[in-house]
């Protein structure tokens, strides 16, 4: 790709992420939507469940906060899907065909959205965690860890998000994709050690893309060493994102031929 046309795409990427944005500052309920239930979640399992979970030395809200966070994200792409299979029915991207506009900017557009809107969801889910009692001795350097394996998880649901979008038949199933993804943490170490669990679910819990990516949130804000865990949730997250992002533009390319 040449710099000019690296340079358009950026442009055209940058105008469409604006449009984007703006039809979500306009519909700010989204966003607090988005945050409502994984808070629903996290008050439960602290408040109701809490004492009835053995979450070692570290507080509930403490031990549920990864878990929280990774739901949280889950719930926030599926408006991604929504939004996107609206503009495809539509006919939106029909019009940027015919304008001089870089093809991948529209998707690029709702990914960066995507990015922008979860990141404020999670800042209300741990502003609230605060408020329950949340506390962390983690650095600026775990923190800058620990959100970028959070927007590295995102950006590989995102473009499952977009590929939701594109292939889906109606609203309801460019959303129904999600369920299965915000329902992962319940399976994984996220709330219950895995080692509580029956042999065949445990084996599932283990090998698992939430399992090490909850671990090492957590073992970041406790301070404490990641180990392997680490280097196995970068490798799900990136491993997400690559298969994710070709099958969307699989999916794209087919759509728009």
């Amino acid at each position: 790709m040449s710099t000019h046309s690296l340079n358009h795409t950026i442009a055209d990427t940058t105008v469409l992420t604006g449009r984007s944005v703006r039809h979500i500052t306009r519909s700010l309920d989204t966003i607090i939507t988005t945050a409502v239930m994984p808070v629903a979640i996290m008050v439960l399992f602290v408040y109701v469940f809490g004492g009835a979970i053995d979450t070692g030395d570290a507080a509930s809200v403490d031990y549920m906060l990864p878990g929280i966070l990774l739901i949280t994200i889950a719930s926030g792409v599926t408006y991604t899907a929504v939004r996107l299979f609206t503009d495809m029915q539509s006919g939106i991207f029909e019009r940027f065909q015919s304008m001089p506009v870089a093809r991948s900017a529209a998707l690029w557009a709702h990914v960066l959205t995507s990015l922008l809107a979860n990141a404020v969801s999670l800042v209300i889910v741990v502003a609230v965690a605060v408020l329950m009692g949340f506390r962390t001795g983690a650095g600026p350097l775990a923190w800058l860890a620990v959100a970028g394996i959070l927007a590295l998880f995102t950006l590989g649901l995102t473009w499952l998000a977009v590929n939701a979008g594109l292939s889906a038949k109606s609203v309801d199933g460019a959303s129904a994709f999600a369920y299965p993804l915000m329902f992962l943490p319940f399976i994984s170490s996220a709330f219950v050690p895995t080692e509580t669990m029956p042999a065949p679910v445990q084996a599932f819990a283990e090998h698992q893309p939430v399992t090490p990516i909850v671990n090492t949130i957590r073992s970041l804000f406790e301070q404490q060493p990641v180990g392997t865990d680490g280097w196995v949730a970068v490798a799900w997250c990136v491993a997400i994102l690559v298969l994710a992002y070709a099958l969307a533009t699989a999916t794209y390319r087919r759509k728009t031929a």
